[in-house]
């Protein structure tokens, strides 16, 4: 998308590929002729502007000599997403060459993953050509594409071949197909794979089994939210790869009982503390559930010594050494259990086990020997005293939380957000008072506790915002006037609407629901206006608007960027990132040839010392910790948007991602994965790996600040 890298971008990428199919294949060698780099530069530009290049693009897809321009227009197409280069894209899954055809069948599967929904025939006709495809390929790597690309589609065709290949002797096949079909589920639904029978899942679970397939089955059995699945899912509570046992760990939340909350209960003190932190959010879960005597509650009651044990742990200045180091971070990182938790929250009776908590913190805080520790434990604190608040409808313990080590300002938007999650806990006119407040990150979280409770007095209030200076806060309170349904506001939505050509970015989504909400269908002529703009997210929110209205599903067209699009300059050959914060430093590779315009774009940020005193503002366990927003609320960036550069890198344990929030809307905010994520493959532009300082990652909680972020070049 940003600058080509010429034969070395199409190395880099057939290195990716065999990386990325988990299995042991050859690559084909190219040939003995250089690739034409002024060729590769043509597709690189177009594929960044979106444009089809009047047709050339397309042609060079299927017609160009060379298998390797061929494979790089493929995946240009699958960048570029456009519904009308169907045709194209089938026709490379008939290509002679293994590496186009991989390309073409990675293809398929982003097309299916398109933000604007393709239409059941679209769909179906993707789903056709790949099995056609899949039916006849020799190279296992290609079909480990296909079936990836059969599980994006989904449909009912494609669930029925990957059936059959779960049900195969090819432990690899079957564990890929067990893969995709879980991502089927996940992305559409159980009822996707409800007559795909599970006991070929649970095989896969055996000891023996590699591992890549035993998470395959799991993923299946967890997504397929059947009872019967059960029995294997227990037995996997005790796999030897953690990534296994929290995947297992979750599906108890959404499918267990009272009988599994004694096991889960034990893996509270599993030694890798990101699985605790699993199975503390499935006994939450099933906590919600209770009725009478709750073992599950009674399981968590574990976490009271716990809470302590985090304590010790977090006291890091009073160990040296590498070894100390790494201990204390462990340590650190079963906060993760209690931060879980009070993501989940509890229902009203557990409130004692909250407290119970809180005060084993305050405990342990009066004994902490550190800052670290002592900021750690704050910030948990808070995070229980803000679940304490959810239960109760309004905000009270979360304004005097964290032993005097959390901000005001964090303190009251997190008990605020907490309190906007409450149901039927009755008026939320308290929220009024905070919309004045000097800081916006509370300002925003009153607007949620507004909207999530419309009382229409409180309009009043709410309508100064909406014609403030910041676009973010104005655009949440358009949201929350939509909700109110109020009189009168209109003309501010419609003020507002007026900039969302200038000012994509913060406006589009909340101004249009405020359109829909306060003006209905005569908002129509302004999204039909808005399927022209340039920025892809403003056409989807604008489609979206238009098939709510009109019960009709409307789609819009692919628009060309105009030459001078910005663009970051590409990262050097070797580049990486250290991310230095109080609890160590984190080291990343960047993909600079698989993602050029991302990765540049964040080692020209870490350049300026756009990341310095930046939080990581969201850390959800067992999942990802993202940061990058220097309004440290999610909702900030640079003040530009790039295009996502869709790579072959999967997401695993350490993969670096882009944060979106549509099509071509990344810009500084970026998150580490914890552990596989399979959902997010292909639909968030995956940049770079951790290849230091997990332990560092797994440490992380929300707030904790880099300190500096640097650009450096790393050995090959």
């Amino acid at each position: 998308m940003s600058r080509p890298r010429t034969v070395r971008a199409l190395s880099a990428c057939l290195v990716v590929l065999a990386l990325s199919s988990g299995c042991t294949r050859s690559v084909p060698t190219p040939g003995p002729e250089p690739v034409d780099a002024a060729t590769l530069a043509r597709i690189q530009d177009w594929e960044d502007r979106r444009s089809l290049g009047d047709g050339a693009l397309v042609s060079l897809a299927t017609d160009a000599p060379d298998a390797r321009v061929r494979a790089r227009a493929q995946r240009a197409l699958a960048r570029i997403q456009d519904v009308a280069t169907l045709d194209t894209v089938r026709a490379g899954l008939r290509d002679g060459d293994p590496l186009v055809r991989d390309e073409a069948a990675f293809a398929a599967g982003e097309l299916a993953l398109s933000w604007e929904p393709l239409t059941e025939a679209e769909r179906g006709a993707l789903a056709e050509a790949l099995l056609a495809a899949e039916g006849e390929e020799r190279d296992g790597w290609v079909r480990l594409t296909q079936l990836d690309s059969l599980g994006r589609t989904g449909t009912p065709e494609a669930v029925a071949r990957l059936t059959e290949r779960l049900q195969g002797s090819d432990v690899d096949v079957a564990g890929r197909a067990s893969l995709a079909l879980g991502v089927a589920a996940r992305r559409a639904g159980a009822a996707v794979v409800a007559g795909v029978p599970l006991e070929p899942a649970a095989a896969l679970l055996a000891a023996e089994r590699p591992v890549e397939a035993r998470y395959g089955g799991a993923y299946l059995l967890t997504t397929a939210k059947r009872p019967e699945a059960l029995p294997a899912l227990r037995r996997c509570l005790g796999d030897a790869d953690a990534d296994v046992r929290g995947l297992c760990a979750k599906a108890f939340g959404d499918m267990g009982g009272p009988e599994d909350a004694v096991v889960l209960g034990k893996l509270l003190d599993d030694s890798v503390p990101r699985v605790a932190a699993e199975a503390a959010r499935s006994l939450a879960k099933l906590t919600a559930m209770c009725s009478g005597p709750c073992t599950a509650l009674d399981a968590l009651e574990a976490l009271v010594p716990r809470a302590k044990r985090v304590a010790r742990g977090m006291d890091a200045p009073e160990v040296t050494g590498a070894e100390a180091k790494v201990e204390t971070l462990a340590r650190s990182s079963e906060g993760h259990a209690l931060l879980a938790l009070t993501q989940q929250g509890l229902p009203d009776f557990g409130a004692p086990l909250l407290v119970s908590l809180r005060l084993a913190l305050a405990d342990a805080e009066r004994s902490a020997a550190s800052d670290l520790a002592r900021t750690d434990l704050g910030w948990l604190d808070c995070r229980l005293a803000a679940a304490l608040d959810r239960q109760r409808g309004v905000p009270g313990d979360s304004r005097s939380c964290g032993f005097g080590r959390v901000q005001d300002e964090r303190r009251l938007a997190l008990g605020l957000r907490e309190v906007a999650l409450s149901k039927g806990k009755g008026s939320a006119d308290f929220a009024v008072g905070y919309l004045s407040h000097r800081d916006a990150r509370v300002r925003m979280a009153a607007l949620e506790v507004l909207a999530a409770r419309p009382v229409l007095r409180t309009a009043t209030a709410v309508r100064p915002l909406a014609e403030g200076e910041d676009l973010v806060v104005a655009g949440a309170a358009v949201t929350t006037l939509g909700k109110l349904k109020a009189p009168g506001a209109l003309p501010l939505v419609e003020a507002l609407a007026e900039r969302v050509p200038r000012e994509p970015g913060d406006l589009a989504e909340p101004v249009a629901g405020a359109l829909v909400a306060l003006q209905g269908p005569a908002a129509e002529p302004r999204f039909r206006e808005w399927l022209k703009h340039p920025h892809a997210n403003v056409r989807r929110v604008a489609a979206e608007s238009l098939t709510q209205l009109t019960g009709q599903p409307v789609r819009s067209e692919r628009v060309e960027l105009p030459a001078d699009t910005f663009r970051p300059e590409p990262a050097p050959a070797r580049a990486g990132l250290v991310f230095r914060t109080a609890k160590g430093d984190i080291t990343v590779r960047l993909d600079v040839d698989e993602a050029p315009l991302t990765s540049g774009n964040l080692y020209a940020l870490a350049r300026k010392g756009y990341f310095n005193g930046v939080t990581f503002h969201r850390v959800v366990p067992n999942f990802v910790a993202q940061g990058g927003d220097p309004r440290g609320d999610g909702e900030g960036g640079p003040g530009y948007s790039i295009r996502c550069e869709m790579t072959r890198r999967p997401y695993r344990r350490g993969t670096v991602g882009m944060a979106l929030s549509g099509k071509d809307t990344g810009g500084s905010q970026f998150f580490f994965t914890h552990a596989p994520q399979p959902h997010l493959d292909g639909r968030y532009t995956a940049f770079g790996e951790v290849v230091s300082g997990l332990d560092v990652v797994d440490a992380l909680l929300e707030g904790d600040i880099i300190r500096e972020v640097r650009a450096v070049q790393l050995s090959e």
